[in-house]
C-alpha cells in the first residue's frame, strides 16, 4: 500500500500541512500532535517522496563531489581519499549524502556543473584540485552555488576554498635541510600551471634565496604528483656529474619514485643522499628507509570543508579561505632524528 501524506493526515485527524511540517521538523506543531502524526507514519512504515519532499523543503540533503580536471584524482589517490574519508564522515553526521559527478564524457561537450546540480538537486559540492580544470567548474562557483574547493582556488558569491599554506610548506623544508648544514638541495617539483605546484615551487625558490642557497638548474625537475615521474626526474637529476646532497619531492607518490631510482643506483638514502616528501601518506610509514615527509592535516581537511559547505548552504556567504599549517615528520629518509 503506497500512503501519501494525505492519507497520514487522515489517519491523524490533522491537515497536509501538519503532517508535512512533522516530517520536514518544522516548528509550530505541538509536541502531543508531533507524537500522534510520528506514531501512525512509524505503525504504517510510511516513508515520504524523496522529490516531494525536496520540493516542500527546497533542499535534497545531497551534497555534489567532483573531481575536477581532464587530468584528476580519484578514490584511489592517498592523499585525496584520507581526505574525502573525513568529510564523508563529518558530512553525514550533519545530514547530508554525497553524490559523485563524472565529468570523463562530460567534458567532451563543454557540459554544465551548475545546469547539473540543478538537474539532481543538490545542495553544494566539494570540488577536489586537478589540472587542467574545466571552465565549468568556475562557472559553478562564479553562478551562486555553494561550493567548497580542495586546493583549488574558487571564488564567488557562496564559494570557498581551504589549501594547506604551501609557500610555508616549502620553506619548512629548505629550512630544515639549512639547519642542519645541507646546502645542496635538489627539486622535483610539479607543474607550473597547477596552484599547488606554483606555490609550492615559489615557496621553494623563495627559500633558498632567503637562505643564499645556489638553485642548480639541473638539479630542478618536475614531475606530476604521481611516482613514475619522481622516478623518471630523479633519474635525470643523477645524469649529472655531481649529486645534490639532499632533495625534496612535492608529493610522497614522487618521492617514493626518487627513492626507487636512487636504489637503482646503487646509492644510500640517507647516507648519500638524503629525501623529503609531501602529504605524510601511510606509504610513508613502510617504505625502506621509512619517508620524511610534510604532514597536510587530512582529517581537519575533510571537517573544516564539511561545515563551510554547510554555512554556505544555509546562507553564510561571508567565508574566507581558509590556509592550513603543515609539519614536518622526521623519519630515517632525512638522516637525522630532528
Amino acid at each position: 500500500m503506497n500512503l501519501t501524506i494525505k492519507d497520514i493526515a487522515q489517519m491523524a485527524g490533522v491537515s497536509q500541512g501538519t503532517v508535512s511540517k512533522v516530517i520536514n521538523n518544522y516548528a509550530g506543531v505541538s509536541e502531543k500532535t508531533k507524537k500522534q502524526v510520528m506514531d501512525i507514519i512509524t505503525k504504517m512504515g510510511y516513508e515520504p517522496n524523496f522529490s516531494a519532499r525536496t520540493l516542500a523543503t527546497k533542499k535534497s540533503n545531497l551534497i555534489g563531489l567532483i573531481y575536477a580536471g581532464k587530468i584528476n584524482v580519484d578514490m584511489t589517490h592517498p592523499y585525496f581519499n584520507e581526505v574525502i574519508s573525513s568529510f564523508k564522515k563529518n558530512i553525514g553526521l550533519l545530514g547530508y549524502d554525497i553524490l559523485m559527478f563524472s565529468n570523463e564524457l562530460f567534458q567532451s561537450d563543454n557540459g554544465s556543473y551548475l545546469a547539473r546540480c540543478k538537474h539532481f538537486h543538490v545542495d553544494g559540492c566539494l570540488v577536489i584540485a586537478g589540472e587542467e580544470v574545466e571552465e565549468a567548474i568556475f562557472d559553478l562557483a562564479k553562478g551562486g552555488f555553494p561550493c567548497i574547493g580542495i586546493d583549488i582556488e574558487l571564488n564567488g558569491p557562496k564559494s570557498s576554498y581551504i589549501m594547506t599554506d604551501n609557500i610555508d610548506l616549502s620553506r619548512k623544508v629548505v629550512e630544515f635541510f639549512y639547519l642542519h648544514s645541507i646546502k645542496r638541495i635538489g627539486y622535483i617539483g610539479g607543474k607550473w600551471d597547477s596552484t599547488i605546484s606554483n606555490l609550492r615551487n615559489l615557496g621553494f625558490f623563495e627559500a633558498m634565496n632567503q637562505f643564499g642557497l645556489d638553485v642548480r638548474e639541473e638539479w630542478i625537475q618536475y614531475g606530476d604528483f604521481h611516482e613514475n615521474s619522481g622516478y623518471e626526474a630523479m633519474r635525470k637529476i643523477l645524469a649529472c656529474q655531481e649529486y645534490p646532497e639532499a632533495i625534496f619531492a612535492i608529493s610522497d607518490l614522487m618521492a617514493l619514485g626518487a627513492l626507487r631510482a636512487l636504489k637503482e643506483e646503487g646509492l644510500h638514502v640517507p647516507h648519500d643522499i638524503r629525501i623529503i616528501g609531501c602529504d605524510d601518506i601511510v606509504a610513508c610509514r613502510y617504505s625502506d628507509p621509512k619517508l620524511t615527509t610534510v604532514k597536510q592535516d587530512k582529517e581537519k581537511f575533510g571537517k573544516l570543508s564539511a561545515y563551510m559547505l554547510n554555512d554556505l548552504i544555509n546562507g553564510e556567504s561571508q567565508l574566507k579561505p581558509v590556509l592550513i599549517d603543515s609539519e614536518l615528520i622526521i623519519r630515517e629518509s632525512c638522516g637525522t632524528k630532528q
